[in-house]
Protein backbone atom coordinates (compact mmCIF):
# COMPACT_ATOMS: atom_id res chain seq x y z
CA UNK A 1 0.00 0.00 0.00
CA UNK A 2 1.47 3.40 -0.99
CA UNK A 3 1.85 6.37 1.32
CA UNK A 4 -1.16 8.26 -0.09
CA UNK A 5 -3.53 5.38 0.63
CA UNK A 6 -2.13 5.03 4.15
CA UNK A 7 -2.76 8.75 4.81
CA UNK A 8 -6.24 8.51 3.31
CA UNK A 9 -7.08 5.59 5.56
CA UNK A 10 -5.83 7.58 8.57
CA UNK A 11 -7.69 10.78 7.65
CA UNK A 12 -11.00 9.05 6.94
CA UNK A 13 -11.59 7.80 10.54
CA UNK A 14 -10.55 11.22 11.89
CA UNK A 15 -13.01 12.94 9.56
CA UNK A 16 -15.77 10.57 10.58
CA UNK A 17 -15.07 11.22 14.25
CA UNK A 18 -15.09 14.99 13.61
CA UNK A 19 -18.43 14.74 11.84
CA UNK A 20 -19.77 12.64 14.69
CA UNK A 21 -18.65 15.26 17.24
CA UNK A 22 -20.35 18.04 15.26
CA UNK A 23 -23.51 15.96 15.08
CA UNK A 24 -23.49 15.47 18.86
CA UNK A 25 -23.01 19.22 19.43
CA UNK A 26 -25.86 20.03 17.05
CA UNK A 27 -28.15 17.51 18.69
CA UNK A 28 -27.30 18.83 22.15
CA UNK A 29 -28.04 22.38 21.05
CA UNK A 30 -31.32 21.35 19.48
CA UNK A 31 -32.23 19.37 22.58
CA UNK A 32 -31.38 22.30 24.84
CA UNK A 33 -33.58 24.60 22.77
CA UNK A 34 -36.49 22.19 22.98
CA UNK A 35 -35.98 21.58 26.69
CA UNK A 36 -35.80 25.28 27.54
CA UNK A 37 -32.29 26.68 27.20
CA UNK A 38 -31.07 29.56 29.33
CA UNK A 39 -28.39 32.23 29.09
CA UNK A 40 -26.93 35.18 30.97
CA UNK A 41 -26.50 38.60 29.43
CA UNK A 42 -25.56 42.10 30.54
CA UNK A 43 -27.41 45.01 28.94
CA UNK A 44 -25.86 48.49 29.07
CA UNK A 45 -28.27 51.37 29.53
CA UNK A 46 -26.51 54.38 28.01
CA UNK A 47 -29.03 56.80 29.48
CA UNK A 48 -28.42 55.77 33.09
CA UNK A 49 -24.94 54.25 32.57
CA UNK A 50 -26.06 51.06 34.29
CA UNK A 51 -24.94 47.55 33.34
CA UNK A 52 -28.00 45.39 34.04
CA UNK A 53 -27.47 41.61 34.36
CA UNK A 54 -30.33 39.46 33.10
CA UNK A 55 -31.04 35.74 32.93
CA UNK A 56 -33.08 34.56 29.95
CA UNK A 57 -34.81 31.19 29.97
CA UNK A 58 -36.62 30.02 26.86
CA UNK A 59 -39.94 28.23 26.40
CA UNK A 60 -39.70 24.46 26.33
CA UNK A 61 -40.70 24.49 22.65
CA UNK A 62 -39.27 27.49 20.82
CA UNK A 63 -40.33 26.16 17.41
CA UNK A 64 -43.80 27.68 17.90
CA UNK A 65 -42.36 31.18 18.38
CA UNK A 66 -42.14 33.43 15.33
CA UNK A 67 -42.32 37.10 14.41
CA UNK A 68 -45.83 36.50 13.07
CA UNK A 69 -46.90 34.59 16.19
CA UNK A 70 -44.58 35.73 19.02
CA UNK A 71 -44.48 33.77 22.27
CA UNK A 72 -45.45 35.52 25.54
CA UNK A 73 -42.85 37.16 27.77
CA UNK A 74 -42.50 37.44 31.54
CA UNK A 75 -40.16 39.89 33.28
CA UNK A 76 -39.16 38.55 36.70
CA UNK A 77 -37.99 40.79 39.56
CA UNK A 78 -36.40 39.36 42.71
CA UNK A 79 -36.82 40.37 46.32
CA UNK A 80 -34.34 42.82 47.80
CA UNK A 81 -31.03 41.12 48.55
CA UNK A 82 -31.96 38.01 46.55
CA UNK A 83 -30.05 37.28 43.34
CA UNK A 84 -32.10 37.63 40.16
CA UNK A 85 -31.47 34.00 39.13
CA UNK A 86 -32.68 32.43 42.39
CA UNK A 87 -36.23 31.90 41.14
CA UNK A 88 -35.67 29.17 38.61
CA UNK A 89 -38.66 27.22 39.90
CA UNK A 90 -40.83 30.10 38.67
CA UNK A 91 -38.95 30.40 35.38
CA UNK A 92 -39.30 26.66 34.77
CA UNK A 93 -43.03 26.84 35.48
CA UNK A 94 -43.54 29.70 33.04
CA UNK A 95 -41.23 28.12 30.44
CA UNK A 96 -43.47 25.06 30.57
CA UNK A 97 -46.47 27.30 29.89
CA UNK A 98 -44.77 28.69 26.78
CA UNK A 99 -43.26 31.88 28.22
CA UNK A 100 -39.87 33.43 27.65
CA UNK A 101 -38.71 34.55 31.10
CA UNK A 102 -36.27 37.40 31.65
CA UNK A 103 -35.05 37.74 35.25
CA UNK A 104 -33.65 41.21 35.95
CA UNK A 105 -31.02 42.18 38.53
CA UNK A 106 -32.15 45.46 40.08
CA UNK A 107 -29.65 46.13 42.88
CA UNK A 108 -26.27 47.09 41.47
CA UNK A 109 -23.00 48.16 43.14
CA UNK A 110 -23.25 51.82 44.13
CA UNK A 111 -27.03 51.85 44.50
CA UNK A 112 -28.27 53.32 47.78
CA UNK A 113 -29.59 50.74 50.27
CA UNK A 114 -33.31 50.17 50.57
CA UNK A 115 -34.82 52.38 53.26
CA UNK A 116 -35.92 50.57 56.43
CA UNK A 117 -37.09 53.52 58.56
CA UNK A 118 -39.63 56.30 58.29
CA UNK A 119 -42.35 56.60 55.66
CA UNK A 120 -41.30 53.57 53.59
CA UNK A 121 -43.63 54.32 50.69
CA UNK A 122 -42.01 57.71 50.19
CA UNK A 123 -38.49 56.60 51.07
CA UNK A 124 -38.53 53.60 48.73
CA UNK A 125 -40.22 55.28 45.78
CA UNK A 126 -36.82 56.11 44.24
CA UNK A 127 -35.87 52.42 44.36
CA UNK A 128 -39.15 51.37 42.77
CA UNK A 129 -38.89 53.97 40.03
CA UNK A 130 -35.32 52.95 39.28
CA UNK A 131 -36.46 49.33 39.08
CA UNK A 132 -39.36 50.23 36.82
CA UNK A 133 -37.01 52.14 34.54
CA UNK A 134 -34.74 49.08 34.34
CA UNK A 135 -37.69 46.85 33.43
CA UNK A 136 -38.71 49.25 30.68
CA UNK A 137 -35.16 49.46 29.35
CA UNK A 138 -34.84 45.66 29.28
CA UNK A 139 -38.22 45.33 27.59
CA UNK A 140 -37.50 47.83 24.82
CA UNK A 141 -33.93 46.60 24.30
CA UNK A 142 -34.94 42.94 23.92
CA UNK A 143 -37.97 43.84 21.82
CA UNK A 144 -35.56 45.01 19.13
CA UNK A 145 -33.33 41.94 19.43
CA UNK A 146 -35.87 39.14 19.86
CA UNK A 147 -38.77 39.57 17.41
CA UNK A 148 -40.06 36.05 18.06
CA UNK A 149 -41.25 37.11 21.51
CA UNK A 150 -44.05 39.47 22.49
CA UNK A 151 -42.44 42.29 24.44
CA UNK A 152 -45.31 44.61 23.51
CA UNK A 153 -47.68 43.02 26.05
CA UNK A 154 -45.88 41.38 28.93
CA UNK A 155 -46.49 39.63 32.25
CA UNK A 156 -44.66 40.92 35.31
CA UNK A 157 -43.65 38.65 38.18
CA UNK A 158 -42.07 39.90 41.39
CA UNK A 159 -41.28 38.70 44.90
CA UNK A 160 -41.36 41.12 47.84
CA UNK A 161 -39.65 44.35 46.72
CA UNK A 162 -39.63 42.94 43.19
CA UNK A 163 -43.41 42.78 43.41
CA UNK A 164 -43.47 46.40 44.55
CA UNK A 165 -41.33 47.34 41.55
CA UNK A 166 -43.66 45.44 39.21
CA UNK A 167 -46.79 47.09 40.62
CA UNK A 168 -45.07 50.49 40.46
CA UNK A 169 -44.20 49.87 36.82
CA UNK A 170 -47.85 49.25 35.94
CA UNK A 171 -49.13 52.15 38.04
CA UNK A 172 -46.65 54.42 36.25
CA UNK A 173 -48.15 53.46 32.88
CA UNK A 174 -44.78 52.69 31.31
CA UNK A 175 -45.98 49.97 28.92
CA UNK A 176 -48.74 47.50 28.20
CA UNK A 177 -48.89 44.74 30.82
CA UNK A 178 -51.24 41.80 30.40
CA UNK A 179 -50.80 40.13 33.79
CA UNK A 180 -49.16 40.78 37.16
CA UNK A 181 -48.05 38.14 39.65
CA UNK A 182 -46.70 39.24 43.03
CA UNK A 183 -45.31 36.98 45.72
CA UNK A 184 -45.91 38.61 49.09
CA UNK A 185 -45.18 42.20 48.03
CA UNK A 186 -46.19 44.59 50.81
CA UNK A 187 -45.93 48.28 49.93
CA UNK A 188 -47.17 49.35 46.49
CA UNK A 189 -50.94 49.15 45.81
CA UNK A 190 -52.07 46.67 43.19
CA UNK A 191 -53.11 48.36 39.92
CA UNK A 192 -56.69 49.56 39.64
CA UNK A 193 -57.02 48.51 36.01
CA UNK A 194 -59.57 46.22 34.43
CA UNK A 195 -57.11 45.50 31.59
CA UNK A 196 -54.54 43.76 33.84
CA UNK A 197 -55.20 40.33 35.36
CA UNK A 198 -53.65 40.18 38.84
CA UNK A 199 -52.52 37.32 41.04
CA UNK A 200 -51.08 38.12 44.47
CA UNK A 201 -49.80 35.18 46.51
CA UNK A 202 -49.62 35.93 50.21
CA UNK A 203 -47.36 34.43 52.86
CA UNK A 204 -48.23 33.87 56.49
CA UNK A 205 -45.70 35.90 58.48
CA UNK A 206 -45.99 39.53 57.22
CA UNK A 207 -49.12 41.51 56.36
CA UNK A 208 -49.32 43.94 53.47
CA UNK A 209 -49.67 47.65 54.21
CA UNK A 210 -53.16 49.15 54.24
CA UNK A 211 -54.50 49.79 50.76
CA UNK A 212 -52.04 47.48 48.99
CA UNK A 213 -54.42 44.57 48.34
CA UNK A 214 -57.89 44.71 46.86
CA UNK A 215 -61.01 45.06 48.94
CA UNK A 216 -63.77 42.49 48.56
CA UNK A 217 -65.60 44.82 46.19
CA UNK A 218 -62.47 45.46 44.12
CA UNK A 219 -61.83 41.73 43.81
CA UNK A 220 -65.18 41.46 42.07
CA UNK A 221 -64.56 44.51 39.93
CA UNK A 222 -61.08 43.61 38.68
CA UNK A 223 -59.75 40.42 37.14
CA UNK A 224 -57.92 39.54 40.33
CA UNK A 225 -56.99 36.57 42.47
CA UNK A 226 -55.56 36.78 46.01
CA UNK A 227 -54.25 33.46 47.34
CA UNK A 228 -53.18 32.98 50.96
CA UNK A 229 -50.74 30.09 51.46
CA UNK A 230 -50.75 28.69 54.98
CA UNK A 231 -47.34 28.38 56.65
CA UNK A 232 -45.60 30.12 53.73
CA UNK A 233 -42.72 32.25 54.96
CA UNK A 234 -41.93 35.48 53.13
CA UNK A 235 -38.23 34.70 52.77
CA UNK A 236 -38.85 31.12 51.59
CA UNK A 237 -40.42 32.12 48.26
CA UNK A 238 -37.16 31.50 46.38
CA UNK A 239 -35.22 28.52 45.05
CA UNK A 240 -33.94 28.01 48.60
CA UNK A 241 -37.41 27.51 50.06
CA UNK A 242 -38.90 24.11 50.95
CA UNK A 243 -39.97 21.86 48.10
CA UNK A 244 -43.62 21.78 49.20
CA UNK A 245 -43.81 25.58 49.00
CA UNK A 246 -42.14 25.80 45.59
CA UNK A 247 -44.49 23.11 44.32
CA UNK A 248 -47.51 24.98 45.69
CA UNK A 249 -46.39 28.31 44.23
CA UNK A 250 -45.73 26.69 40.86
CA UNK A 251 -49.20 25.13 40.86
CA UNK A 252 -50.83 28.48 41.67
CA UNK A 253 -48.87 30.30 38.96
CA UNK A 254 -49.54 27.58 36.39
CA UNK A 255 -53.25 27.73 37.10
CA UNK A 256 -53.33 31.52 36.84
CA UNK A 257 -51.59 31.58 33.45
CA UNK A 258 -54.17 29.01 32.29
CA UNK A 259 -56.99 31.30 33.38
CA UNK A 260 -57.87 29.71 36.74
CA UNK A 261 -57.65 31.15 40.25
CA UNK A 262 -56.11 28.43 42.39
CA UNK A 263 -57.99 27.91 45.66
CA UNK A 264 -55.95 25.06 47.17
Amino acid sequence: MDLWHKKAMTIKPMLLRYIAVLAVIWLNQASATQAGAAEYRVLHDTQTQRDIPIHISYPQDTSVCSSKSPCPVALLSSGYGVAYDNYKFISNTLNGAGYLVVAVQHELPGDPPLAVHGDLYTARSENWQRGANSLEFVRTELQQRMPKYNFASIILVGHSNGGDISAWYINSGLASVKQLITLDHRRVPLPQLETVAVLSIRGSDFPADDGVLYTTAELKQFDACIVQVADAKHNDMTDFGPDWLKSTLSKIIRGFTAGDCYRG
